[in-house]
Protein backbone atom coordinates (compact mmCIF):
# COMPACT_ATOMS: atom_id res chain seq x y z
CA UNK A 1 0.00 0.00 0.00
CA UNK A 2 1.44 3.21 -0.91
CA UNK A 3 1.76 6.23 1.99
CA UNK A 4 -1.57 8.22 0.04
CA UNK A 5 -3.57 5.01 0.37
CA UNK A 6 -2.48 4.23 3.73
CA UNK A 7 -3.45 7.82 4.73
CA UNK A 8 -6.36 7.63 2.87
CA UNK A 9 -7.35 4.02 4.74
CA UNK A 10 -6.67 5.60 7.64
CA UNK A 11 -8.76 8.38 7.57
CA UNK A 12 -11.74 6.28 6.82
CA UNK A 13 -11.19 4.30 10.28
CA UNK A 14 -10.72 6.96 12.32
CA UNK A 15 -14.04 8.27 10.63
CA UNK A 16 -15.94 5.20 11.52
CA UNK A 17 -15.93 5.63 15.67
CA UNK A 18 -14.88 7.55 18.16
CA UNK A 19 -11.20 5.38 19.81
CA UNK A 20 -8.98 3.67 18.21
CA UNK A 21 -6.32 1.34 19.84
CA UNK A 22 -2.75 2.65 18.19
CA UNK A 23 -2.05 -1.29 17.66
CA UNK A 24 -5.72 -2.39 16.07
CA UNK A 25 -4.82 0.75 13.51
CA UNK A 26 -1.55 -0.76 13.02
CA UNK A 27 -3.00 -4.21 12.56
CA UNK A 28 -5.70 -3.51 10.38
CA UNK A 29 -3.05 -1.22 8.07
CA UNK A 30 -0.50 -3.83 8.60
CA UNK A 31 2.00 -1.42 9.58
CA UNK A 32 4.16 -0.59 12.71
CA UNK A 33 2.95 1.77 15.49
CA UNK A 34 5.83 4.02 14.39
CA UNK A 35 3.89 4.30 10.77
CA UNK A 36 0.77 4.83 12.46
CA UNK A 37 2.34 7.82 14.30
CA UNK A 38 3.70 9.45 11.30
CA UNK A 39 0.44 9.02 9.06
CA UNK A 40 -1.77 10.46 12.26
CA UNK A 41 1.02 13.25 12.19
CA UNK A 42 0.87 13.77 8.20
CA UNK A 43 -3.12 14.22 8.62
CA UNK A 44 -2.66 16.24 11.46
CA UNK A 45 -0.95 18.88 9.13
CA UNK A 46 -3.76 18.59 6.63
CA UNK A 47 -6.00 19.81 8.78
CA UNK A 48 -7.75 17.05 10.57
CA UNK A 49 -7.81 17.30 14.53
CA UNK A 50 -6.25 13.93 15.61
CA UNK A 51 -6.36 13.53 19.65
CA UNK A 52 -4.06 10.71 20.77
CA UNK A 53 -5.86 9.32 24.27
CA UNK A 54 -4.13 7.90 27.35
CA UNK A 55 -4.33 4.20 28.19
CA UNK A 56 -2.77 1.31 27.93
CA UNK A 57 -3.59 0.88 24.49
CA UNK A 58 -2.53 4.43 23.66
CA UNK A 59 -5.56 5.25 20.57
CA UNK A 60 -6.83 7.80 18.51
CA UNK A 61 -9.95 9.66 18.18
CA UNK A 62 -10.98 11.90 15.37
CA UNK A 63 -12.40 15.23 16.81
CA UNK A 64 -13.83 18.36 15.41
CA UNK A 65 -11.80 21.46 13.92
CA UNK A 66 -11.79 24.79 13.47
CA UNK A 67 -12.07 23.96 9.66
CA UNK A 68 -13.72 21.07 7.26
CA UNK A 69 -11.23 19.07 6.17
CA UNK A 70 -12.07 16.75 3.06
CA UNK A 71 -14.31 13.83 3.81
CA UNK A 72 -14.45 10.52 2.65
CA UNK A 73 -17.79 8.85 2.22
CA UNK A 74 -18.77 5.01 1.26
CA UNK A 75 -21.00 4.42 -1.75
CA UNK A 76 -24.33 4.45 -0.09
CA UNK A 77 -23.22 7.49 2.35
CA UNK A 78 -22.30 9.28 -0.91
CA UNK A 79 -25.91 8.49 -2.65
CA UNK A 80 -27.85 9.18 0.72
CA UNK A 81 -25.71 13.49 0.52
CA UNK A 82 -26.89 13.23 -3.09
CA UNK A 83 -30.30 12.43 -2.08
CA UNK A 84 -30.18 14.93 0.37
CA UNK A 85 -29.21 17.30 -1.86
CA UNK A 86 -31.76 17.20 -4.77
CA UNK A 87 -34.96 17.53 -1.67
CA UNK A 88 -32.90 20.69 0.32
CA UNK A 89 -35.01 23.37 -2.13
CA UNK A 90 -37.96 21.96 0.05
CA UNK A 91 -36.41 23.46 3.55
CA UNK A 92 -36.06 27.07 1.66
CA UNK A 93 -33.55 29.46 3.25
CA UNK A 94 -32.06 30.14 -0.12
CA UNK A 95 -30.19 27.06 0.02
CA UNK A 96 -30.91 25.68 -3.68
CA UNK A 97 -28.47 26.91 -5.74
CA UNK A 98 -25.31 26.28 -3.03
CA UNK A 99 -27.39 22.45 -2.84
CA UNK A 100 -27.12 22.15 -6.69
CA UNK A 101 -23.37 23.51 -6.64
CA UNK A 102 -22.74 20.96 -3.92
CA UNK A 103 -24.72 18.08 -5.71
CA UNK A 104 -22.27 19.45 -8.92
CA UNK A 105 -19.08 19.05 -6.88
CA UNK A 106 -20.17 15.43 -5.94
CA UNK A 107 -21.07 14.26 -8.97
CA UNK A 108 -17.72 15.65 -10.76
CA UNK A 109 -15.57 13.31 -8.41
CA UNK A 110 -17.71 10.23 -8.57
CA UNK A 111 -16.97 7.17 -9.97
CA UNK A 112 -19.12 6.58 -12.89
CA UNK A 113 -20.95 3.27 -11.98
CA UNK A 114 -22.43 5.90 -9.03
CA UNK A 115 -22.97 8.59 -11.50
CA UNK A 116 -25.38 5.92 -13.18
CA UNK A 117 -27.02 5.36 -10.03
CA UNK A 118 -27.41 8.68 -9.37
CA UNK A 119 -28.66 9.90 -12.52
CA UNK A 120 -31.42 7.34 -11.88
CA UNK A 121 -32.09 9.07 -8.49
CA UNK A 122 -34.36 12.46 -10.03
CA UNK A 123 -36.97 12.97 -7.53
CA UNK A 124 -40.00 15.50 -7.56
CA UNK A 125 -40.35 17.14 -3.87
CA UNK A 126 -43.59 18.87 -3.11
CA UNK A 127 -44.20 20.75 0.01
CA UNK A 128 -41.71 21.72 2.72
CA UNK A 129 -39.34 18.81 4.12
CA UNK A 130 -40.90 17.12 7.00
CA UNK A 131 -40.51 14.77 10.11
CA UNK A 132 -43.36 12.16 8.89
CA UNK A 133 -43.14 8.80 11.25
CA UNK A 134 -43.22 6.21 8.83
CA UNK A 135 -41.04 3.10 8.84
CA UNK A 136 -37.24 3.50 7.40
CA UNK A 137 -36.88 3.05 3.39
CA UNK A 138 -34.00 1.46 2.62
CA UNK A 139 -31.66 3.26 0.04
CA UNK A 140 -31.56 -0.08 -2.11
CA UNK A 141 -35.05 -0.28 -2.65
CA UNK A 142 -35.26 3.95 -3.98
CA UNK A 143 -32.47 3.37 -6.05
CA UNK A 144 -34.45 -0.18 -7.16
CA UNK A 145 -37.80 1.74 -7.84
CA UNK A 146 -35.69 4.75 -9.84
CA UNK A 147 -33.47 2.28 -11.92
CA UNK A 148 -36.90 0.35 -13.10
CA UNK A 149 -38.48 4.48 -13.62
CA UNK A 150 -34.50 4.79 -15.86
CA UNK A 151 -35.30 2.22 -17.72
CA UNK A 152 -39.20 2.31 -18.32
CA UNK A 153 -39.55 -1.38 -17.26
CA UNK A 154 -43.23 -2.17 -15.14
CA UNK A 155 -43.32 -3.53 -11.81
CA UNK A 156 -44.58 -6.39 -9.98
CA UNK A 157 -45.73 -5.40 -6.57
CA UNK A 158 -47.37 -6.14 -3.66
CA UNK A 159 -48.75 -3.35 -1.38
CA UNK A 160 -49.63 -3.34 1.78
CA UNK A 161 -52.83 -1.82 3.99
CA UNK A 162 -52.24 1.12 5.93
CA UNK A 163 -50.61 0.69 9.08
CA UNK A 164 -49.46 -3.20 8.62
CA UNK A 165 -46.73 -4.58 7.19
CA UNK A 166 -46.07 -6.92 4.22
CA UNK A 167 -47.00 -10.10 4.93
CA UNK A 168 -46.87 -13.07 2.76
CA UNK A 169 -49.78 -15.20 3.86
CA UNK A 170 -51.21 -18.94 2.55
CA UNK A 171 -53.06 -17.22 -0.61
CA UNK A 172 -51.43 -13.95 -0.92
CA UNK A 173 -53.36 -11.36 -3.60
CA UNK A 174 -51.86 -10.89 -6.92
CA UNK A 175 -49.35 -8.78 -7.40
CA UNK A 176 -50.19 -4.94 -8.52
CA UNK A 177 -48.76 -4.44 -12.31
CA UNK A 178 -47.74 -0.92 -12.38
CA UNK A 179 -45.47 1.15 -14.82
CA UNK A 180 -43.25 3.79 -12.57
CA UNK A 181 -43.10 7.32 -13.83
CA UNK A 182 -41.29 9.39 -10.74
CA UNK A 183 -40.54 9.15 -7.27
CA UNK A 184 -41.99 11.74 -5.22
CA UNK A 185 -41.16 13.13 -1.79
CA UNK A 186 -43.44 14.50 0.69
CA UNK A 187 -43.84 16.14 4.10
CA UNK A 188 -40.77 13.18 5.31
CA UNK A 189 -42.53 10.27 3.18
CA UNK A 190 -41.93 8.72 -0.02
CA UNK A 191 -44.33 7.88 -2.98
CA UNK A 192 -44.24 6.55 -6.12
CA UNK A 193 -46.13 7.59 -9.00
CA UNK A 194 -47.23 4.91 -11.87
CA UNK A 195 -49.84 3.86 -13.98
CA UNK A 196 -51.56 0.88 -12.55
CA UNK A 197 -52.45 -1.15 -15.04
CA UNK A 198 -55.12 -3.08 -13.54
CA UNK A 199 -56.76 0.34 -12.26
CA UNK A 200 -56.48 1.86 -15.82
CA UNK A 201 -55.06 5.01 -13.58
CA UNK A 202 -52.01 6.79 -12.09
CA UNK A 203 -51.63 6.38 -8.40
CA UNK A 204 -49.78 7.20 -5.98
CA UNK A 205 -47.92 4.29 -4.06
CA UNK A 206 -46.07 5.07 -0.37
CA UNK A 207 -42.97 3.57 -0.62
CA UNK A 208 -42.81 2.30 2.56
CA UNK A 209 -45.39 -0.25 2.05
CA UNK A 210 -44.33 -1.31 -1.33
CA UNK A 211 -42.67 -5.02 -1.68
CA UNK A 212 -41.16 -5.86 -4.92
CA UNK A 213 -41.76 -8.86 -6.70
CA UNK A 214 -38.97 -10.30 -9.00
CA UNK A 215 -38.93 -10.69 -11.78
CA UNK A 216 -39.84 -7.04 -13.14
CA UNK A 217 -42.16 -7.04 -15.48
CA UNK A 218 -41.52 -5.83 -18.99
CA UNK A 219 -40.70 -2.27 -20.94
CA UNK A 220 -43.54 -0.18 -21.68
CA UNK A 221 -43.85 3.42 -23.73
CA UNK A 222 -44.14 6.45 -20.77
CA UNK A 223 -47.71 7.38 -20.61
CA UNK A 224 -47.85 11.32 -20.49
CA UNK A 225 -48.76 12.62 -16.97
CA UNK A 226 -52.49 14.40 -16.62
CA UNK A 227 -51.86 17.92 -17.08
CA UNK A 228 -47.77 16.92 -18.29
CA UNK A 229 -46.52 18.48 -14.95
CA UNK A 230 -45.63 16.07 -12.24
CA UNK A 231 -45.51 18.57 -9.44
CA UNK A 232 -49.11 20.00 -10.59
CA UNK A 233 -50.42 16.67 -10.26
CA UNK A 234 -49.33 15.00 -7.30
CA UNK A 235 -50.38 18.47 -5.13
CA UNK A 236 -53.92 17.72 -6.84
CA UNK A 237 -53.80 14.20 -5.44
CA UNK A 238 -52.96 15.69 -1.70
CA UNK A 239 -55.76 18.45 -2.04
CA UNK A 240 -58.31 15.96 -2.99
CA UNK A 241 -59.16 17.85 -6.54
CA UNK A 242 -58.67 17.30 -10.28
CA UNK A 243 -56.35 20.68 -10.67
CA UNK A 244 -53.90 21.54 -8.04
CA UNK A 245 -56.41 23.86 -6.53
CA UNK A 246 -58.21 23.20 -3.02
CA UNK A 247 -61.60 22.46 -3.54
CA UNK A 248 -62.67 25.30 -1.29
CA UNK A 249 -60.97 28.77 -0.46
CA UNK A 250 -61.77 31.36 1.66
CA UNK A 251 -60.88 34.50 3.51
CA UNK A 252 -60.88 35.67 7.02
CA UNK A 253 -59.84 38.99 8.82
CA UNK A 254 -57.61 38.16 11.34
CA UNK A 255 -56.88 40.50 14.38
CA UNK A 256 -53.49 39.47 15.01
CA UNK A 257 -50.48 41.28 12.90
CA UNK A 258 -49.44 39.94 9.71
CA UNK A 259 -45.92 38.43 11.02
CA UNK A 260 -47.61 36.44 13.63
CA UNK A 261 -49.96 34.53 10.68
CA UNK A 262 -47.22 34.37 8.26
CA UNK A 263 -44.89 31.20 9.97
CA UNK A 264 -48.55 29.54 10.16
CA UNK A 265 -50.33 29.95 6.26
CA UNK A 266 -48.85 27.19 4.77
CA UNK A 267 -49.88 27.61 0.98
CA UNK A 268 -52.48 30.44 1.85
CA UNK A 269 -51.66 33.91 1.17
CA UNK A 270 -50.89 36.45 3.85
CA UNK A 271 -52.09 40.43 3.13
CA UNK A 272 -50.80 42.91 6.19
CA UNK A 273 -54.45 45.60 6.84
CA UNK A 274 -52.00 47.19 9.39
CA UNK A 275 -50.12 46.17 12.53
CA UNK A 276 -52.43 44.55 14.11
CA UNK A 277 -55.02 42.97 11.40
CA UNK A 278 -54.55 41.20 8.07
CA UNK A 279 -56.12 38.74 5.87
CA UNK A 280 -55.33 35.05 5.21
CA UNK A 281 -56.68 33.18 2.00
CA UNK A 282 -56.53 29.63 2.12
CA UNK A 283 -57.70 26.29 1.32
CA UNK A 284 -59.10 22.68 2.46
CA UNK A 285 -60.87 19.93 1.21
CA UNK A 286 -64.10 20.92 2.73
CA UNK A 287 -65.74 23.84 3.93
CA UNK A 288 -65.73 22.73 7.55
CA UNK A 289 -62.47 21.60 7.45
CA UNK A 290 -61.81 25.17 6.22
CA UNK A 291 -63.34 26.79 8.85
CA UNK A 292 -61.34 24.75 11.69
CA UNK A 293 -58.36 25.49 10.00
CA UNK A 294 -58.51 29.27 11.11
CA UNK A 295 -59.11 27.94 14.32
CA UNK A 296 -55.46 27.12 15.30
CA UNK A 297 -54.53 31.37 14.89
CA UNK A 298 -56.66 31.16 18.46
CA UNK A 299 -57.69 34.87 17.69
CA UNK A 300 -60.98 36.85 16.64
CA UNK A 301 -62.04 37.16 12.78
CA UNK A 302 -64.24 38.12 10.64
CA UNK A 303 -65.48 36.67 7.64
CA UNK A 304 -64.67 38.03 4.28
CA UNK A 305 -66.12 35.12 2.15
CA UNK A 306 -68.08 32.97 0.57
CA UNK A 307 -70.91 32.50 2.01
CA UNK A 308 -69.90 28.69 2.14
CA UNK A 309 -67.32 29.55 4.64
CA UNK A 310 -69.35 31.77 6.82
CA UNK A 311 -71.74 28.56 7.22
CA UNK A 312 -69.33 25.99 7.69
CA UNK A 313 -68.70 28.31 11.16
CA UNK A 314 -72.29 28.09 11.86
CA UNK A 315 -71.99 24.38 11.51
CA UNK A 316 -69.00 24.27 13.69
CA UNK A 317 -70.25 26.35 16.03
CA UNK A 318 -73.12 24.22 16.99
CA UNK A 319 -71.04 20.67 16.78
CA UNK A 320 -68.77 22.14 19.82
CA UNK A 321 -71.45 23.49 21.30
CA UNK A 322 -72.98 19.77 21.51
CA UNK A 323 -70.01 18.78 22.51
CA UNK A 324 -69.68 20.83 25.56
CA UNK A 325 -72.66 19.94 26.35
CA UNK A 326 -72.42 15.94 26.62
CA UNK A 327 -68.96 17.13 28.42
CA UNK A 328 -71.06 19.03 30.67
CA UNK A 329 -73.99 16.31 31.31
CA UNK A 330 -71.21 13.78 32.41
Amino acid sequence: MTTTSRLLRLLSLLQTRRDWPGPLLASRLNVNDRTVRRDIDRLREMGYRIRATMGPDGGYRLDAGSELPPLLFDEDQTLAVALALQAAPALGAGLEEAAIRALGTIRQVMPSRLQHRLDALTITTIGPAGSATSRTIALDTLVALANTIRDRQSLRLDYAAPDTAPTGGPQPPAPRRVEPHHLVTSHGRWYLLGWDLDRDDSRLYRVERITLRTPHGPRFSLRPIPGGDVHDFVSARFKGSATNQWPCRGTVLLHLPAHDVLPFAGDGTVTAIDDRTCTLETGAWTWEALAASYGRFDAPMDVIGPPELAAAFATLAHRYAATSRHIGSD
